[in-house]
């Protein structure tokens, strides 16, 4: 076995990384990772640059991989380290370059360890073992994986990786048969205020829809994007997604990709999009060129639970932060997230750090599920 360092994704054919364990999550499939290099979003100019981590046989047959990427900054990554680096740079040290294994912009929990079916579980040792090294040998502050699958969590532990609580919102289809089966299980008085939302966003002379990837046109491409720029811009963020990456998810992923419209006419005002896998539907973005009332929630949350009901799905992920969640149904549920800092001394802060913000997490959680919408 032997493990090498990849600039590009597309070294491999999608065949090649496709078939690993966890790439059936939307965001580590090949079209989705190569977009963002084919068209521009990841690179210098963000601060994200890739650099894959290989295990090959003898033979050059990809037996499994690492999304791991070099960072010159802290954005786009949703596990904020604001202040670590702060600290770091204050001690007169230099905090970036580190390195991140993650997806790019998408704080979604998945597989970081990518391993082809049948592969000896020793693997999941080397390849963290052989990111440790690679970031002492590179001379990073700092390793972090970022939205790792709560099986990978002991795995990060036991090669020495400190461990990090978060929290989103996330909703479980409890085999609702229909929309109104969901609203049967919440409290009367949420019943009525997500009846109330709904009626207000579908009566102001729109109509909305929700169409796969492959059937939007490219004029819904188009507003989906300037959705999209516009609500980045209006809170001051960089939007680093480009048009053609849109495009290429709709014509490469097709029926993975889900948009939620609300047009007048043959024009569309308002839109969020949606990434879908086999069991969970990820809710990314949302825009929108006039403000409707409700329509937020509409397209954002009451169209995607609408959608897993109506196509089975298990999980609806909606997206980072937002306690306005809950009462639309969306619960707290614990995310993780593991760090090695370089620095000794800064490890063992940070170590005691994270035993303090756990039990405020833990608290947080505790408190926010007091809140459910939920009849008891």
């Amino acid at each position: 076995m032997r493990f090498k360092v990849a600039e590009s994704i597309e070294i491999l054919a999608s065949e090649q990384w496709n078939v690993l364990e966890g790439t059936d999550n939307p965001f580590l499939c090949y079209e989705f990772l190569s977009a963002l290099e084919r068209h521009g979003c990841i690179g210098t100019h963000v601060g994200w640059l890739p650099r894959y981590l290989l295990a090959e046989d003898e033979q050059g047959s990809l037996l499994g991989a690492v999304p791991l990427y070099l960072k010159y900054n802290s954005f786009g990554e949703f596990v904020f380290d604001w202040s670590w680096a702060e600290a770091w740079e204050r001690a007169g040290g230099h905090y970036y370059p580190k390195l991140v294994v993650a997806v790019p912009f998408s704080p979604v929990t998945g597989s970081r360890l990518l391993l082809k079916p049948g592969v000896d579980k020793m693997l999941v040792h080397g390849l963290i073992q052989t990111a440790m090294t690679l970031a002492k040998e590179w001379g990073v502050s700092s390793l972090h994986w970022l939205f790792p699958h709560q099986r990978e969590i002991e795995w990060l532990a036991g090669c020495g990786l400190l461990l990090r609580q978060g929290y989103q919102f996330h909703w479980c289809n409890r085999d609702y048969q229909d929309f109104d089966g969901f609203l049967a299980a919440l409290s009367s008085k949420r019943r009525k205020e997500v009846r109330r939302e709904r009626r207000q966003a579908q009566t102001q002379g729109v109509e909305i829809k929700v169409i796969h990837g492959n059937e939007a046109t490219d004029l819904e491409w188009h507003a989906m994007y300037q959705f999209y720029r516009a609500t980045f811009n209006a809170k001051g963020n960089y939007p680093a997604l480009t048009l053609p990456f849109f495009k290429s998810l709709g014509r490469t992923m097709g029926q993975a990709v889900v948009l939620a419209l609300a047009t007048r006419g043959d024009k569309p005002i308002a839109g969020a999009l949606y990434l879908r896998s086999q069991d969970t539907l990820y809710g990314r973005y949302w825009g929108c060129h006039e403000y409707l009332a409700s329509m937020h929630f509409e397209l954002c949350y009451y169209c995607g639970l609408e959608y897993c009901i109506k196509h089975r799905l298990q999980w609806f992920e909606p997206g980072a932060q937002g306690e306005h969640k809950i009462s639309r149904g969306f619960l707290p549920t614990v995310t993780w997230s593991a760090h090695w800092l370089s620095d000794s001394s800064f490890h063992g802060a940070v170590a005691d750090f994270l035993v303090q913000e756990r039990r405020m997490i833990r608290n947080a959680i505790v408190e926010l599920g007091e809140h459910s919408p939920y009849r008891q």
